[in-house]
């Protein structure tokens, strides 16, 4: 059945400064509506060959083993930084990032080992996705330019750059990573967590698929 009428009010004395109504009038009966966040759903990959499925595949499952990684370590950097705003002294501070440099090689380095190479290349890349900086800059500011260079050059040995980006607008490889983790995040099957970057999804999937 169509509304005979339909006309948008707005009930101004409802408004404040985190909440929008609106009502709608439909055959003299008001109804209340309220604006809702625009939700993208990812739909499934469309795949050209077996070829492009079973890397796709073995994408994902690496994708999902090194993305509690990427999030842990994104999260303790957040941590660091918010803490070291507050800690005026620079002795203090460089104690207390210290402190942290250790906690964190400690809580990551025996799981770090057991990473494929492909793994690593991937972590790379989610952690410039979750912090905005490439790993060489995060193991510089935590550590010296030095030490940064020698962890660049060692991982260099592996085909990994610490100096690594994330740009799913540009390289297939990181589009297919982004799929990935958006897919999973919709059916629930990784902890969701909003990139630090900026990522234009529909002008990636516009080049892509």
């Amino acid at each position: 059945m169509k509304p005979k009428e339909l006309k948008k009010e707005q009930d101004t004395s409802a408004l404040d400064s985190t909440e929008h109504k609106q009502f709608m009038v439909i055959d003299d009966k008001v109804m209340e509506t309220i604006d809702l966040d625009e939700v993208f759903l990812v739909g499934p990959y469309k795949f050209k060959s077996r070829y492009e499925r079973r890397r796709y595949l073995i994408l994902q499952k690496k994708t999902r083993h090194v993305w509690p990684y990427a999030v842990m370590a994104s999260e303790r950097l957040t941590e660091l930084n918010e803490r070291l705003n507050k800690i005026e002294s620079k002795s203090k501070r460089k104690k207390y990032t210290k402190i942290v440099q250790n906690y964190i090689e400690d809580e990551f380095t025996e799981e770090l080992k057991k990473l494929t190479k492909t793994e690593g290349q991937i972590l790379v890349k989610l952690m410039y996705r979750q912090t905005g900086t490439t790993t060489f800059d995060i193991v510089k500011d935590l550590k010296s330019g030095w030490r940064a260079f020698w962890y660049n050059t060692t991982a260099s040995l592996f085909n990994i750059s610490l100096k690594e980006e994330f740009h799913p607008e540009e390289v297939e490889e990181d589009y297919l990573i982004e799929h990935i983790l958006r897919r999973n995040f919709q059916k629930d099957q990784l902890n969701k967590q909003e990139p630090a970057i900026e990522i234009d999804f529909l002008k990636a999937v516009e080049k892509w698929q």
